[in-house]
């Protein structure tokens, strides 16, 4: 499947906030100054990694008095509630799930308390739509009714998780994230439609701040405010890992809705088998049937077994679930040293491959073949793809405790970045070892180069 959420390919960065199976991070502000507190906009681009779980976006809180926040929630939709610790003031819930881990959601609450009509008190966007939201969990806010937390001075703000208890952290990336203070915005002040009716960023928007506004995460994993206003944020916990995945330029990552027992992690570009011996596959989430390619994945665990990892391509329809390792059609490297298609062997004594070597795959759509690297060194020869796959996609698999991390162009496996970066003549991504000659990361850019 190929997701494309912009085609404005500017040189925009963001970050990774959070991984709930790892050191989790959240951002810290304390507001020393009171604003308007009946109405407001949020904006931000995230690309979701887990599904599934609480996590919070934005959050505020007076120990003891209350709590209000916008996160998703374990049924995967949005909410945005406001509680004074003994009823909740506002309570509301978008009426769609959002589960596409492949693409980035550009997200805007606007909360106008001032209106006469309740149903205009509080608005939802995303990418550019308004959405219709759910009131039964508590119903839209009183007219005047103030938001408590955010906007008040001695209280705290948060992104990302809940600094009081620890925990419902945001799980993926965030990038360009707005607060407006005193005016409620529709999406269009952050957005708009490109030519090929695509909703894409607008880097910088001309909005009105407001006493306690702010704009961080525009070019990278700074913190620093961008809206003139000095209201510059912290790291609560974690750290901010910057990424080139970003909304103008989608990078592909391994996909948890296909089921298995795998666990993901680091915006779901590490994968690992920890749960029973069987065998466990997975795919990427971007696709192709042109073009040439190019990505690295680190093995991190492997005990030996020329079956325990494998790292290769596969077709669309290859697997249904990750119960599997010889999908077909597919190509793939196994750790023990073997080249195998549609299940069969054939190339073998290719090696041993340890922990911590990287291996590179480079796929030729365009004259259907797959070259397999070892740090750096082909290993085999170049092997002829098989036919009748429809889209290739990565694929990987494992059995028993085993680890590997993808490198599809972000510059990093897991949260540490490659030592230092090969040639890459595209441009696009950045990696451990020299891209071949004519091939570029699996990106919505590379996909149109």
């Amino acid at each position: 499947m190929v997701q494309q959420v912009g085609d404005n390919l500017t040189n925009e960065y963001n970050f990774q906030i959070g991984d709930l199976l790892m050191a989790s991070t959240y951002l810290k502000r304390d507001i020393t100054s009171d604003g308007n507190k009946k109405i407001f906009t949020f904006s931000m681009w995230v690309k979701r990694g887990t599904l599934g779980s609480e996590q919070r976006l934005l959050m505020g809180y007076d120990a003891g008095s209350g709590e209000e926040f916008f996160q998703f929630n374990s049924n995967d939709k949005m909410k945005f509630a406001s509680s004074n610790g003994t009823l909740y003031l506002s309570d509301v819930d978008s009426t769609r799930v959002f589960r596409d881990t492949s693409a980035w959601y550009h997200l805007v609450l606007a909360y106008d308390s001032t209106q006469a009509t309740d149903t205009n008190r509080i608005k939802l966007y995303v990418n550019g739509e308004q959405e219709t939201i759910d009131s039964s969990p508590g119903g839209f806010p009183s007219q005047n009714t103030d938001i408590l937390f955010w906007n008040t001075s001695g209280d705290d703000i948060d992104i990302g998780g809940r600094s009081e208890l620890n925990n419902l952290y945001f799980d993926g990336q965030m990038s360009h994230i707005h607060f407006i203070d005193g005016t409620a915005y529709d999406a269009t002040a952050f957005g708009q439609y490109d030519a090929n009716g695509v909703w894409t960023i607008n880097t910088s928007p001309s909005v009105t701040y407001g006493t306690n506004g702010f704009f961080i995460l525009k070019d990278g994993n700074s913190v620093t405010d961008q809206s003139g206003n000095s209201n510059n944020f912290t790291v609560g916990a974690g750290t901010l890992t910057n990424t080139e995945d970003n909304p103008s330029n989608v990078f592909c990552t391994y996909n948890p809705l296909i089921p298995s027992d795998l666990d993901y992690a680091n915006g779901n570009t590490d994968v690992q088998q920890t749960s029973n011996t069987d065998w466990e596959a997975t795919k990427g989430t971007l696709g192709f049937t042109e073009g040439k390619y190019y990505w690295e994945v680190k093995i991190s665990s492997n005990a030996g077994d020329p079956w325990d990892q494998f790292h290769g391509i596969a077709g669309e329809n290859a697997i249904t679930s990750g119960a599997t390792y010889d999908a077909t059609p597919s190509v793939i490297f196994a750790a023990g040293g073997t080249i195998d298609v549609d299940g069969t062997i054939t190339q073998s004594g290719l090696g041993q491959s340890s922990d911590g070597d990287i291996i590179g795959i480079a796929v030729d759509a365009d004259n259907s073949n797959i070259d397999f690297y070892r740090n750096g060194t082909q290993v085999g020869t170049t092997q002829a793809l098989s036919s009748n796959s429809g889209f290739w996609l990565p694929f990987s698999g494992f059995a028993g405790n085993r680890t590997a991390q993808a490198n599809f162009g972000n510059g990093y496996f897991g949260t540490t970045a490659v030592s230092s970066a090969g040639t890459n003549a595209s441009g696009n991504g950045i990696f451990e070892y020299d891209v071949p000659t004519g091939y570029t990361a699996l990106s919505t850019k590379g996909l149109n180069l």
